[in-house]
């Protein structure tokens, strides 16, 4: 009797021993799928409203809106690139003028400037339809023979794509799209010779016709600068289509000029401070 008391007495142990395990493991098991629609309900619920409390993305434009556009960012932590106006979303100051840009092209009359003190904003990863322009219709194969002469033609397509076509003002009707775009290469502008010029340097293109506002814009006097201000400081130039539209230079009904931005309120003086003749003060002795 005793021989078979202590194999009952451990299969009793065995079997609680057993029913723990189980118990264990049951509560290490996945929830039943039942419970998986509410949770994918309480998500779906959840995302309106994490990306309602996300920040909305701030854009405003430097110099032409729809062609200088800049997203804020930060260069780092508190610290952002640009801040933006309220009143006309034009750029107030810059955190990082370089942000962005790359040596300009050596410039005839500009050889002095050493190399990366003259920098500059390429425009062309913005305009999405120059990559199509270049090799989807005018690639010099495709539509084969076309442009036959140096004519203007109506083309229903170019209209639909570029309605400033159609109301061309640039040139009073005196140029036409080839005075400027290359024959062939449709990604690239055209200089006298016919020699292809990159959408990033304009400049090279408006001197053409442009001879006095090529001059003032090399002198500093014509256009937009911004960085360091010494005699061997950096600056970014912007370049002309960044300020003018070259397809509607006289700003449509105005016929004149380029689109007028809003003035913004003057600064705020200091508290303390009555007036602002410090301003008239140069700040180094001459």
């Amino acid at each position: 009797m005793k021989r078979m008391a202590i194999p009952a007495a451990a299969a009793v142990v065995l079997g609680l021993f057993g029913a723990i395990l189980l118990s264990v493991g049951a509560q290490d098991k996945p929830a039943p799928a039942v419970a998986a629609p509410a949770a994918a309900a309480s998500a779906e619920a959840a995302a309106p409203a994490a990306a309602a409390s996300a920040p909305a993305e701030v854009i405003c434009f430097e110099s032409r809106k729809g062609a200088t556009e800049v997203t804020q960012t930060e260069v780092r932590p508190g610290w952002p690139n640009v801040k933006c106006s309220h009143t006309t979303t034009a750029v107030l100051w810059y955190g990082d003028p370089f942000d962005g840009t790359v040596p300009m092209a050596k410039m005839p009359g500009l050889e002095a400037i050493p190399a990366g003190l003259a920098v500059v904003k390429p425009r062309t990863p913005k305009l999405n339809l120059l990559a199509a322009c270049g090799t989807a219709c005018h690639n010099g194969v495709v539509p084969k023979g076309f442009p036959k002469d140096n004519k203007p033609v109506p083309i229903p397509t170019m209209e639909g794509m570029f309605p400033d076509a159609k109301n061309f003002q640039h040139g009073r009707g005196r140029i036409w799209c080839l005075d400027c775009h290359h024959s062939t290469q449709r990604n690239k502008l055209a200089d006298h010779f016919g020699n292809p010029i990159s959408f990033d340097e304009p400049q090279l293109l408006c001197g053409k016709c442009h001879g006095d506002k090529l001059r003032d814009w090399r002198d500093g006097i014509h256009g937009k600068r911004i960085g360091d201000f010494t005699s061997t400081g950096k600056k970014r130039w912007f370049t002309c289509t960044e300020c003018h539209n070259p397809h509607n230079v006289q700003d449509g009904e105005r016929n004149r000029g380029f689109m007028q931005v809003q003035p913004e309120l003057p600064p705020q003086l200091p508290r303390g401070m009555a007036d602002a003749r410090h301003e008239k003060v140069h700040p180094i002795a001459h």
